[in-house]
């Protein structure tokens, strides 16, 4: 790991002290006593209020009215007003907002510590991007004459996260918008709060703003934002970004409409269980009404530290399943135990094993956000990649007979084999970017083509049937709703049902990917401008193989270039936001591969700013 400083220990302190406290579990006030922790908060001034009951509360006198949110960690009993005050954007002069679109998130980096990674994602930056999405978000709600906005606030438990919930609090707040804080959520449930219709947890809301970056290491953070329509993609990401371009050059909060103006609330809301137990009643549902139709499954979960320590407590005990054994439940923002990401080896070893260590019947892995997921049967087979795609597939298909699955670009010709063969679907390969497989199976749909799953290699799994939202969590109990109705139909046996549905997936004997990397300071660019360079490679290659008779290209491909040979097959293709080509090859044998990837570091050997030494590795070992 690179070399952390001094400030990075202070912002793990802070980090252990709310966990010490409770603040992942459930809302509650900073306690007075907790003078260490006050001590070390980046207050800006205003005056310590006590409010009775147990918490602190961070406010100042305001020319707008009684209360305004200042900087700090602001936690409210049950709601404040909050007026309108101009953020200070010192710290975000020198930012380019732009650089910050990671494809439909926003990312950066929050914390500082390590070496070369200075912090990008500062609170003033957060208040303009918060700014930005509101005044946005009004713009999108003119038109149906709505009341004030309400926007709701989760995150995950990363250690900037309630550095940068308050910051994006005050930016909500400087536009008069209302503000829902959910604390310690999932990615899923957040756009969910925008569809529920439950006054109590004041929902629906009009937009929402998840706290996270994934699978990223602790120093990063980052903003995912949803309406009712869904998550929001490319160019909506890349309007916000040049909306906050303009707030921060102006100085100013964007909100001119009388529904954005005026005094906020914020108010502390437990939409968690409103969500699990929404998750509770799907599974009982499939099982034909039964209270705990799980009883005597054993399930294990790995929560990787993240946010999804909450599916054994909240979802699978209820329903009847035994839990013991899983592990990393606890939020932890240092991930101290394993990534929590389902494509990590290190992450689904550790989940194998805990399965096997405790006899269980099912295993289940979460990513930090809980929009991804996989599993581990009884006997420690992975349900993850093309396996996970051949599961879920089978199970959607049972359901509705002949429909479109799509997928991204690097799933398996075994799997095409899978679901057209055996399965009596179709196999759709979209590009890579869990919005791109969604957004082209929202596509067929408008076309006519039925397509019920939208999956991809990396656990983004999205259903017609829940709003074509990637929910982990969700996609975790299509799997416990099959054994569920199962075990209601008679059937015995732990896991070996959803074993028997993927029998007959033909898988690669030996599958890789190199990431081919573009030195962008290389004379042979333009301006540094790596995309044009990687299309060029991608056009050479794809002349070689329409001219080499070893390889077969594939007849229907939108991304890269696909093509089959020595029983195999290779992908090349441009990423989607870094100067990288990545190679992934498939094929019997790990000297079939070597041959693939021979072809291609050929075929690419005249462009000098390709970094090839991996694949010239691979093809010479």
């Amino acid at each position: 790991m690179a070399a952390t400083s001094g400030r990075v220990v202070q912002n793990i302190f802070i980090t252990k002290q709310y966990q010490k406290d409770g603040q992942f579990g459930k809302p509650r006030g900073m306690h007075v006593s907790d003078r260490r922790t006050l001590r070390l908060l980046p207050f800006r001034g205003g005056k310590l209020v006590w409010h009775g009951m147990s918490s602190v509360q961070l406010i100042h006198t305001s020319k707008y009215c009684g209360i305004s949110v200042n900087r700090g960690n602001v936690l409210c009993n049950d709601s404040l007003a909050a007026a309108p005050s101009a953020p200070t954007f010192s710290d975000a002069e020198k930012i380019d907002f732009m650089k910050l679109q990671n494809g439909s998130d926003i990312r950066g980096v929050a914390v500082e510590g390590i070496e070369g990674e200075p912090v990008t994602l500062t609170e003033s930056v957060t208040e303009v991007i918060a700014a930005a999405f509101a005044a946005w978000l009004l713009d999108k709600k003119k038109s149906d004459g709505s009341g004030r906005l309400k926007i709701s606030i989760g995150h995950d438990s990363r250690i900037s996260a309630h550095k940068l919930q308050d910051a994006v609090t005050r930016g909500l707040a400087n536009t008069g918008v209302d503000v829902i804080q959910y604390g310690l959520a999932s990615t899923p449930a957040m756009f969910n709060s925008t569809l529920t219709e439950d006054d109590s947890a004041c929902c629906p809301v009009d937009g929402s703003i998840m706290i996270t970056a994934s699978h990223l290491p602790f120093n990063r953070n980052g903003f995912k934002f949803f309406t009712r329509d869904g998550g929001l993609g490319k160019a909506d990401i890349k309007a916000i970004l040049q909306r906050a371009t303009e707030l921060h050059k102006n100085n100013s909060t964007g909100m001119k409409d009388s529904r954005g103006a005026g005094s906020s609330t914020i108010k502390k809301v437990d939409y968690m269980s409103i969500y699990t137990s929404d998750l509770v009643k799907a599974v009982r549902n499939a099982a034909g009404n039964l209270d705990k139709p799980l009883a005597g499954f054993h399930v294990v979960v790995d929560a990787g530290n993240g946010a999804g320590g909450f599916f054994a407590a909240k979802v699978l005990e209820p329903l009847g399943a035994i839990t013991s054994g899983s592990q990393f439940l606890e939020p932890d923002g240092l991930f101290p135990n394993h990534i929590p990401n389902p494509e990590d080896k290190e992450a689904m070893s550790a989940l194998t094993q805990a399965v096997l260590t405790n006899k269980a019947d099912l295993g289940i892995i979460f990513d930090t956000d809980v929009d991804r997921s996989a599993a581990v049967d009884s006997t420690g087979k992975e349900f993850n990649r093309n396996r996970l795609i051949a599961l879920l597939s089978a199970i959607v298909l049972e359901e509705h007979p002949g429909t479109t699955i799509v997928t991204d670009s690097v799933t398996s010709d075994g799997l095409t084999a899978f679901i057209e063969g055996k399965l009596g679907g179709k196999h759709h390969r979209f590009k890579r970017g869990y919005r791109n497989v969604i957004d082209e199976a929202i596509r067929l749909n408008s076309i006519g083509e039925e397509s019920h799953l939208a999956i991809e290699t990396s656990g983004h799994g999205a259903l017609k049937e829940n709003h074509w939202l990637d929910d982990g969590a969700y996609l975790m109990v299509k799997v416990l709703n099959k054994l569920a109705s199962a075990r209601a139909a008679g059937a015995s046996g732990g896991s070996e049902v959803l074993t028997n549905l993927v029998e007959g997936l033909e898988e690669p004997g030996f599958a890789m990917e190199v990431r081919i990397k573009i030195n962008q300071s290389h004379p042979d660019l333009k301006e540094g401008f790596f995309r044009e360079y990687g299309e060029a490679v991608l056009k050479h290659v794809d002349n070689i193989v329409d001219s080499d008779w070893r390889l077969h290209k594939a007849p229907v491909n939108y991304e890269g270039i696909r093509a089959s040979g020595y029983g195999g097959w290779f992908l090349l293709r441009l990423s989607l936001h870094d100067p990288v080509l990545p190679l992934n090859i498939e094929a019997p044998s790990k000297e079939d591969a070597a041959k693939l990837g021979h072809l291609v570091l050929t075929a690419i050997d005249e462009f000098s700013a390709l970094d090839t030494s991996a694949l010239n590795k691979f093809v010479l070992a």
